[in-house]
Protein backbone atom coordinates (compact mmCIF):
# COMPACT_ATOMS: atom_id res chain seq x y z
CA UNK A 1 0.00 0.00 0.00
CA UNK A 2 1.70 3.37 -0.65
CA UNK A 3 0.82 6.50 0.59
CA UNK A 4 0.04 9.89 -1.11
CA UNK A 5 1.24 11.99 1.67
CA UNK A 6 4.93 13.03 0.95
CA UNK A 7 8.02 11.51 2.32
CA UNK A 8 9.83 14.16 4.55
CA UNK A 9 12.87 15.61 3.56
CA UNK A 10 15.75 13.52 5.76
CA UNK A 11 17.86 15.95 6.21
CA UNK A 12 18.81 19.89 5.13
CA UNK A 13 21.54 22.42 5.48
CA UNK A 14 21.22 25.88 4.97
CA UNK A 15 24.15 27.70 3.96
CA UNK A 16 25.13 31.55 3.95
CA UNK A 17 27.73 33.34 2.10
CA UNK A 18 29.00 36.86 1.67
CA UNK A 19 31.70 36.77 -0.45
CA UNK A 20 34.54 37.35 1.56
CA UNK A 21 34.40 34.74 4.22
CA UNK A 22 33.39 30.78 4.49
CA UNK A 23 30.23 30.07 4.38
CA UNK A 24 28.22 29.54 7.36
CA UNK A 25 25.64 27.23 8.34
CA UNK A 26 22.51 28.94 9.33
CA UNK A 27 20.32 26.18 9.65
CA UNK A 28 19.62 22.41 9.50
CA UNK A 29 17.45 20.03 10.79
CA UNK A 30 16.17 16.59 9.85
CA UNK A 31 12.06 15.34 8.77
CA UNK A 32 9.84 18.07 9.66
CA UNK A 33 12.54 20.88 10.23
CA UNK A 34 14.03 20.01 6.97
CA UNK A 35 11.15 20.37 4.85
CA UNK A 36 10.64 23.66 6.79
CA UNK A 37 13.98 24.77 5.66
CA UNK A 38 13.43 23.31 2.33
CA UNK A 39 9.57 25.45 2.41
CA UNK A 40 11.46 28.59 3.16
CA UNK A 41 13.86 28.54 0.31
CA UNK A 42 11.40 27.54 -2.05
CA UNK A 43 9.18 30.65 -0.92
CA UNK A 44 12.30 32.76 -0.82
CA UNK A 45 13.64 31.82 -4.55
CA UNK A 46 16.73 30.37 -2.50
CA UNK A 47 18.17 27.29 -4.94
CA UNK A 48 18.15 24.01 -3.99
CA UNK A 49 20.82 21.01 -4.20
CA UNK A 50 20.46 17.61 -3.57
CA UNK A 51 23.51 16.21 -1.96
CA UNK A 52 23.06 13.72 0.69
CA UNK A 53 26.77 13.15 1.70
CA UNK A 54 27.35 16.63 1.72
CA UNK A 55 24.60 17.21 3.93
CA UNK A 56 25.49 14.89 6.63
CA UNK A 57 28.78 16.03 6.59
CA UNK A 58 27.70 19.11 7.31
CA UNK A 59 25.04 18.51 9.66
CA UNK A 60 28.09 18.41 12.15
CA UNK A 61 28.78 22.19 11.89
CA UNK A 62 27.57 24.38 14.81
CA UNK A 63 25.30 26.79 13.55
CA UNK A 64 26.71 30.26 13.02
CA UNK A 65 30.08 29.05 12.45
CA UNK A 66 31.85 28.80 9.12
CA UNK A 67 32.37 25.40 6.92
CA UNK A 68 35.38 23.57 8.02
CA UNK A 69 38.42 23.92 5.26
CA UNK A 70 38.02 20.02 4.23
CA UNK A 71 34.40 21.06 2.74
CA UNK A 72 35.40 24.08 0.78
CA UNK A 73 35.41 22.69 -2.91
CA UNK A 74 32.29 20.67 -2.16
CA UNK A 75 30.71 23.88 -1.32
CA UNK A 76 32.24 26.20 -3.64
CA UNK A 77 30.35 23.71 -5.98
CA UNK A 78 27.44 24.13 -4.40
CA UNK A 79 27.35 28.17 -4.92
CA UNK A 80 28.68 27.92 -7.96
CA UNK A 81 25.12 25.83 -9.04
CA UNK A 82 23.15 28.27 -6.76
CA UNK A 83 25.03 31.11 -8.95
CA UNK A 84 24.38 29.66 -12.20
CA UNK A 85 20.54 28.95 -11.36
CA UNK A 86 20.19 32.70 -10.23
CA UNK A 87 21.84 33.97 -13.27
CA UNK A 88 24.33 36.02 -11.01
CA UNK A 89 28.52 36.42 -11.48
CA UNK A 90 30.06 36.15 -8.49
CA UNK A 91 31.71 39.54 -7.89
Amino acid sequence: MTSDKPQPTPLAIALQYDGENAPRVTARGRNEVADEIVRLARQHGIPLQENEPLAGLLSSVELGEEIPQSLYLAVAQVIAFAYQLSGKVPG
